[in-house]
């Protein structure tokens, strides 16, 4: 996983709900995912490839838009792997095959 870099946080009420907003960085992410291209054979064998890069808060977003908890490995999983074939995120992607 990389890292992103938070760099703001604002809150603010609707109602009686409070509303946090977390701004990240995505810069590194997206080095290291070029690095990652440039640098990786990606030849560990049929089984072992590194697909892509995705920072923890971004993930966490995802599962959330999803509806999926933390624990639920397998779903989890398939969300990764969903919005890792997406064109939407396709710069976070280091290996361009289909798993």
């Amino acid at each position: 996983m990389s890292n992103s870099t938070k760099i703001r946080e604002s809150y603010k009420f609707e109602g009686d709900n409070l509303i946090i907003k977390n701004t990240h960085d995505a810069n590194e992410m997206l080095k290291d995912v070029e690095y990652a291209r440039q640098h990786s054979a990606n030849n560990f064998g049929s089984d072992h490839k590194h697909v892509g890069n995705v920072d923890l808060a971004l993930l966490g977003v995802w599962l959330k838009e999803a509806g999926v908890s933390w624990s639920d490995t397998g779903a989890v999983k398939e969300v990764i792997k969903r919005k890792l074939l997406s064109n939407e995120f396709q710069n976070l992607r280091v290996w361009e095959g289909t798993y």
